[in-house]
């Protein structure tokens, strides 16, 4: 079902009674674009996923029984250090191992689809006849993927909670600098760090809605964006090419380990944030420029 589809469903025009006019055409399509993609069966399939991999690394974990004492350098490691003394600790496991690949995959195929599957389904200029014009109905595109990425990452740390809670043993939060604080604190930090997970992912997403406005073809936007993501990591990983990894959209994403230190190196977190919000504008402008330009015929 596309979103012209949707945007015609009992109750889709449902917006609240100060809403008028533009507002209430983009309220319109929001509500509809939200209830398309949530509701869709594909991506439904892909939030289960990011519940079902925090379970599985859980028990994985358990069954290898890491202790606090184990070698090894890095974010990753430091957090499977860390597991067996306090299940909260399974939530930055989780978001750590899925930013690889996982959330990715879940941001790009709502992100690849978005536009291009309109122009698949031959329904874009049907949609375009809402009187909410191009630019609000690319944003309602985008709050949506934006949507959808957040809540896949708060799906991913509330089932690693659960999971941590029901597996390992939950208390005051030890930091990777050493402080052990408060659990209520320890919580506070996982939210922090969900979202600026989810931060990343919507950069991500304005990049994928950037490429989705190029094609009319979702699977080759789905695609493209993944490739992007896996050459933004294998380069950002090369000693030689140091250089440039600040620059690349995939180099602060694991970054959020510094919220769990003490103090907080905040320096690192607003250089992570800015290189998101440089890629959400910059990707997103070009966006706007290409799909607001160009000739809708299908």
């Amino acid at each position: 079902m596309s979103t012209a589809e949707a945007s015609a469903l009992p109750g889709a025009s449902a917006a609240p009674a100060s809403v008028r006019g533009p507002a209430r055409a983009w309220f319109r399509l929001f509500s509809a674009e939200l209830r398309l993609v949530f509701l869709r069966k594909r991506n439904m399939l892909l939030l289960a996923v990011t519940v079902v991999f925090p379970v599985v690394i859980g028990i994985a974990l358990r069954v290898a029984a890491p202790h606090p004492q184990g070698g090894g350098n890095g974010p990753g490691v430091a957090f499977f250090n860390q597991l067996a003394g306090n299940g909260v600790f399974l939530a930055f496991i989780a978001l750590s191992t899925l930013l690889i690949l996982v959330l990715p995959v879940v941001v790009s195929v709502v992100a690849g689809d978005s536009v291009a599957g309109e122009a698949g389904y031959g329904t874009l200029r049907y949609l375009l006849a809402v009187p909410a014009g191009r630019t609000r109905l690319l944003a309602a595109k985008f709050a949506t993927i934006v949507a959808f990425g957040l809540a896949a990452t708060v799906i991913v740390s509330g089932a690693s909670l659960a999971t941590g809670a029901a597996l390992f043993p939950v208390g005051p939060v030890t930091l990777l600098s050493g402080t052990t604080v408060p659990l209520a604190e320890g919580l506070l930090r996982v939210l922090f760090v969900t979202l600026y997970v989810a931060a990343a992912m919507a950069a991500l997403g304005a990049i994928g809605l950037a490429i989705s406005t190029m094609t009319e073809h979702a699977i080759g936007a789905i695609a493209a964006i993944m490739i992007l993501v896996v050459t933004s990591e294998v380069v950002d990983n090369v000693p030689q090419l140091a250089a440039i990894g600040p620059y690349l959209p995939t180099h602060w994403w694991l970054s959020f380990d510094s919220v769990l230190r003490a103090p907080v190196d905040t320096s690192t977190l607003l250089k992570g944030l800015l290189s998101f919000g440089v890629y959400a504008v910059l990707f997103g402008s070009f966006a706007w420029a290409r799909f607001t330009s160009a000739d809708v015929t299908s």
